[in-house]
Parts: C-alpha cells; sequence; structure tokens
C-alpha cells in the first residue's frame, strides 16, 4: 500500500511489490517492511508467503511465522510466530468509494491472540484482524481517513471515516457480536484531539463534553499516526486502536526517499523447499 518503490514502478505490476509488514510497540519495538519481488511470492487456498515470511489458515487459527530484519536504525532480525484465533469471521464487505475500488473487510473482529518474537514481545491477549482492498491508489481517491477499533462491552465497534478527493465523504460505524453478525450503527459526530508527534490531524467519535485523548503512540510517520486512544462513545468508556492517515501529505514527492530508507528493496528470493 505505502510502498515507495510500487509508487516509482507505476504500479503497473503489484505481484512485483510484496511485502510482510511487522511493527512492534514498547521496549524493542521494531519495524519491517521489505519490498520484494515476484520470485518471493507463493500463494495457495490457505497460504500466503512472502520471502522467508508466511500467513497460513488452519481453519480455525490464522498462524503467522515472521523471520524479517528491522529497518534502520534497528536492523536485528524478528523471528517467531503469532497465532490468531477469531471469536468469529464475518462475510461482510463495505464499499469505501461507491464504485468499489477501495474496499474493508472486518474479517475477525474479536479475536484471542499470542506472540512471541525475539525482541522480548512474548504475550496472549485480545486482538482483531481486518484488510483493506483497492484497484487504485489510495492517494488518487482520498485526502483523509481515521478508523477506529474499540471493544465494547459485549462487541466490538468499527469506526471509519474519511473525505474523499471529490469532496464527498465516509461517515460509517458498525457493530459486531460474538457471533460475527455485523451491524450499522449511529455514533456520536467527530471529534477532534491532539495531533501527532508529526502533526498528522487526528479526530474519532465521542459523546459530547469527552475529548479523546492518546493513551500509547504506537506508529508516528509524516502522513500516519497509529496509537492507542481512549474516548467515550454513547456512554461507554473504552481504549482502543486508532488510526489517522493524511494522503495530502502522502502525496508530496519527497516523501517517497524518506520511505525508501525504512522498506528497502530485495527482488531476488529463492524458495529452497
Amino acid at each position: 500500500m505505502f510502498s515507495p518503490w510500487y509508487g516509482w514502478s507505476g504500479r503497473r505490476d503489484p505481484e512485483n511489490h510484496c511485502c510482510i509488514n511487522v511493527a512492534t510497540y514498547g521496549p524493542g519495538s521494531r519495524f519491517t517492511m521489505t519490498d520484494r519481488g515476484r520470485s518471493a511470492l507463493r500463494r495457495s487456498a490457505d497460504t500466503f508467503e512472502v520471502g522467508p515470511s508466511r500467513l497460513h489458515w488452519t481453519g480455525t487459527q490464522l498462524i503467522i511465522d515472521i523471520n524479517e530484519w528491522g529497518a534502520p536504525p534497528m536492523v536485528t532480525p524478528v523471528r517467531g510466530q503469532i497465532i490468531l484465533t477469531p471469536q468469529a469471521v464475518t462475510g461482510t464487505e463495505v464499499l469505501l468509494t461507491p464504485d468499489a475500488a477501495h474496499l474493508w473487510r472486518p474479517f475477525a473482529p474479536t479475536c484471542h491472540i499470542a506472540v512471541n518474537l525475539t525482541q522480548g514481545h512474548a504475550w496472549e491477549g485480545h486482538g482483531y484482524f481486518d484488510a483493506n482492498f483497492g484497484s487504485r491508489a489510495l492517494e488518487q481517491d482520498f485526502d483523509f481517513w481515521t478508523w477506529g477499533r474499540f471493544p465494547m462491552q459485549d462487541r466490538a465497534l468499527c469506526i471509519y471515516d474519511a473525505t474523499r478527493r471529490d469532496g464527498t465523504t465516509l461517515d460509517l460505524a458498525v457493530e459486531i457480536d460474538s457471533t460475527g453478525t455485523v451491524t450499522e450503527t449511529t455514533a456520536p459526530p467527530r471529534t477532534r484531539f491532539a495531533r501527532s508527534l508529526w502533526q498528522v490531524r487526528r479526530e474519532t467519535r465521542a459523546d459530547a463534553g469527552t475529548v479523546p485523548r492518546q493513551r500509547l503512540n504506537m506508529l508516528d510517520a509524516p502522513f500516519y499516526s497509529r496509537s492507542l486512544v481512549e474516548t467515550r462513545i454513547n456512554g461507554e468508556t473504552t481504549t482502543g486502536v486508532h488510526e489517522a492517515l493524511d494522503l495530502r501529505r502522502f502525496r508530496q514527492p519527497l516523501l517517497k526517499p524518506m520511505l525508501a530508507v525504512r522498506v528497502p528493496r530485495r527482488a531476488d528470493w529463492s524458495f529452497t523447499d
């Protein structure tokens, strides 16, 4: 999605620019995203491999085997396994643009996750799994968006707000219960809160009189912020994962060389099995 090498290539051959991105937070945190060539890609009905790392769906669990290298300045191995066990899997597909050029899939908004990575990240807890799909570049159709996934008392609440380049907006709030049933709902208005360290504008939904606040900075870039954010929605206080994406900044030509430092290109790969 954000590979500078794919952008420079003219976006003609996505299979020649594949990545598995890993970001960890806190002590020993690492960021890995290596742009790899077509020879590093293998796919089947239940397995997705990019070079030395892979994702495998067993039918009940998503097994993620990681074997990557951290980006500068922490160029060290990032290895281990993540096991994600969904409480339920949804079949919901959300159009982010009316022509379906961009889609969002909340595959498993509530999961159990077990993490065991070499940097000392070994824990079990609450997680989620979703994905975006698109046939055009994000910056071609969007100026800005925010997304949030907030655990509630008996459900998960996902919020997707976007400003498209044609001036239209997306204002979406959905609830997903323990059975995987997805229901569109009404959430309180968009409410701004403090900008990120790179001064990316941030907002999410909040009850009147509530100002959302950051609890943990997770990932900060000139065009992107990911953090844990506390807010109050329909009378319930919750802390969830929040992201803000400024695609006007991402369109700036100087940004891609900056990204290339963190996203190296490795075109050649040979599988040994």
